[in-house]
């Protein structure tokens, strides 16, 4: 049973950062993927960012790029999304995903696990 639980949501305001987590459990030494979506209200969950956890590669949607860095650390089977300057419309929940294969898919559909999201907002 895979369980993935994040935190490090919150209040920021416009411009600040915040960093979250994405802690894993019921899965070590397979070769998958680990990805971050947002969902902001009344809109379709998006893609923000992946990274493969062997050899962390990472994937960004263009809006974040260069504000975001996803990161992980296999020892404790986390993985990590630092945000700056962040954007009121940047508002949204944040989750995280396992891929069950080892590609990092920018496609919901490439995501087996999902955590229960941690709420980000950013106020101007």
């Amino acid at each position: 049973q895979v369980m993935l639980v994040e935190s490090g949501g919150g209040g920021v305001q416009a411009g600040g950062s915040l960093r979250l987590s994405c802690a894993a459990y019921g899965r070590s030494g397979s070769e998958y993927a680990v990805g971050w979506f947002r969902q902001a209200p009344e809109k379709e969950r998006e893609f923000v960012a992946a990274i493969t956890w062997k050899g962390g590669a990472t994937y960004y949607v263009d809006s974040v790029k260069g504000r975001f860095t996803a990161s992980r650390n296999n020892a404790k089977n986390e993985v990590y999304l630092q945000m700056s300057s962040l954007r009121p419309e940047e508002t949204a929940v944040y989750f995280c995903a396992q891929t069950i294969g080892g590609q990092a898919g920018r496609d919901e559909a490439d995501y087996g696990y999902w955590g229960q999201g941690t709420q980000v907002i950013v106020v101007s």
